[in-house]
């Protein structure tokens, strides 16, 4: 009797342990991301799928915002902790003395698309024509704004002639542009291919869903989706800021070793919609977007800067310290476990 007693008295103790250490083991993170429908964010939604944030360490809570900057704005005033956004926010905090930090980039570039809406195709035929017009933008002071004024600056139209306004990324923008409530916008996929679907004269006016189309409008690669949060929350939270980096890294793995079919049959069935066709022929186009690696490129890093400094006085005279404003020293972890 005491020799059984104590054989479930040492197996019941294996067990508190074994349910403290897992306990210990998931650090819980709230993500804040800028539109979870847009294919840009896909590998951050997709690592929640698969079960990669779990088998990490790392339970996240995702909050879906209807763009970046109220992504931002949720980690700065302290109700989400890591942003899945776009890492040129990064570049111009860090101009205001706001330190912010990349530690995994899953977009090698933006993806951005300035349309046309269907009901102005006959008046808007050039960037210049779009002065006086009503533009929209996921949410104002996004990265889709970001992109807006680089490409009106471009073509030397003053930014501040067109009146900006948020249509959000997904079927709001779709609706936005098909009933002619803004003239043109900042749009993603899948909503530009939806809406290229429905209107086979489309005009676009500026592309970056290619590496091609990107090169032709910076000059060289732009990094899109990262995942990002305060520098200092980095420092004090190393477990977690690893944890997730690992997850989007075997995401990124997992997508570029499965089927554009694969990857949808993934996807929650609200994100993906009725059209799924449409869906699918938006996620092929978007599948080289995707990084392989997860590390930031400091050359793309340094594009981000130019393309600031080219349309912000105030980032061009802060001296900006792009080394503060990434890390790929996790992303090279992943790598050193994994070999």
């Amino acid at each position: 009797m005491i020799a059984a007693f104590l054989r479930r008295t040492v197996s019941t103790l294996a067990a508190l342990v074994l349910m403290s250490g897992l306990a210990f083991a998931q650090t819980k993170v709230t993500l804040a991301i800028g539109g979870a429908a847009c294919l840009c964010y896909l590998p951050t939604v997709l690592a929640q799928q698969l079960g990669e944030f779990d088998k990490a360490g790392v339970k996240v809570e995702m909050v879906d915002f209807k763009g970046g900057s109220q992504s931002l704005t949720a980690v700065l005033g302290g109700s989400a902790d890591v942003v899945s956004g776009y890492f040129d926010h990064c570049v111009n905090l860090a101009a205001k003395n706001q330190a912010l930090q990349a530690f995994v980039v899953y977009d090698r570039y933006p993806g951005f698309a300035l349309v046309v809406s269907p009901q102005h195709t006959g008046a808007i035929k050039s960037v210049k024509d779009l002065a006086g017009k009503k533009v929209g933008v996921s949410a104002p002071g996004s990265s889709t704004h970001f992109f807006l004024n680089y490409i009106m600056s471009k073509n030397k139209v003053d930014p501040g002639s067109v009146g900006v306004i948020g249509v959000g990324l997904g079927a709001t923008a779709v609706a936005a542009m098909e009933q002619g409530n803004v003239e043109a916008a900042i749009m993603l996929d899948p909503a530009v291919t939806l809406l290229q679907g429905k209107n086979k004269d489309l005009r676009i006016l500026a592309d970056t869903r290619t590496q091609k189309d990107t090169l032709d409008v910076f000059g060289g690669e732009y990094p899109g989706g990262a995942l990002y949060t305060k520098a200092d929350w980095i420092e004090k939270n190393p477990k977690a800021v690893q944890g997730m980096t690992t997850a989007i890294v075997n995401t990124l793995k997992w997508i570029h070793s499965h089927t554009p079919e694969e990857i949808m049959a993934k996807m929650p069935e609200d994100l993906v919609g009725p059209d799924k066709a449409l869906y699918l022929a938006a996620l092929k186009n978007t599948l080289p977007m995707y990084s392989l690696t997860g590390k930031m490129d400091p050359k793309g890093a340094k594009a981000v800067l130019d393309v600031f400094s080219q349309s912000s006085e105030a980032v061009a005279k802060a001296n900006v310290d792009l080394s503060k404003t990434y890390t790929n020293k996790f992303v090279d972890q992943v790598g050193a476990k994994t070999n």
